[in-house]
């Protein structure tokens, strides 16, 4: 089965930093796109920021200029740079890849497990 483990999460202060990952393993084909995406309590998810397979990237207005995603090609990995981080950057943040499996042409999401980042004094 795929899997995808994040890690990184964390208490951190207002303009503090914290780097989060996302690897994802298991019967691999093609890794299309990838993206974080957060839900704060009572907010619906949000796209925070993604990556295309020619390394094209977006970012949410909320998150421009302050965090950076980025991805490894040969790890299978994700990670999402937070700088300048505010306190209603406070959610949990999900990895999702698209991807196609070996023996099969179909696209499909995956999503990791989520991480709490905390931005509070």
């Amino acid at each position: 089965q795929v899997q995808l483990v994040e890690s990184g999460g964390g208490l951190v202060q207002p303009g503090g930093s914290l780097r989060l990952s996302c690897a994802a393993s298991g019967p691999i084909s093609t890794i299309n796109a990838m993206a974080w995406y957060r839900q704060a309590p009572g907010k619906e998810r949000e796209l925070v920021a993604a990556i295309t397979s020619g390394f094209d990237t977006n970012y949410s207005d909320s998150v421009k200029g302050r965090f950076t995603i980025s991805r490894d090609s040969a790890k299978n990995t994700v990670y999402l740079q937070m700088n300048s981080l505010k306190p209603e950057d406070t959610a949990v943040y999900y990895c999702k890849i698209t991807l196609t499996r070996l023996s099969s042409a179909y696209l499909r999401n995956y999503w990791g497990q989520g991480t709490q980042v905390t931005v509070s004094s």
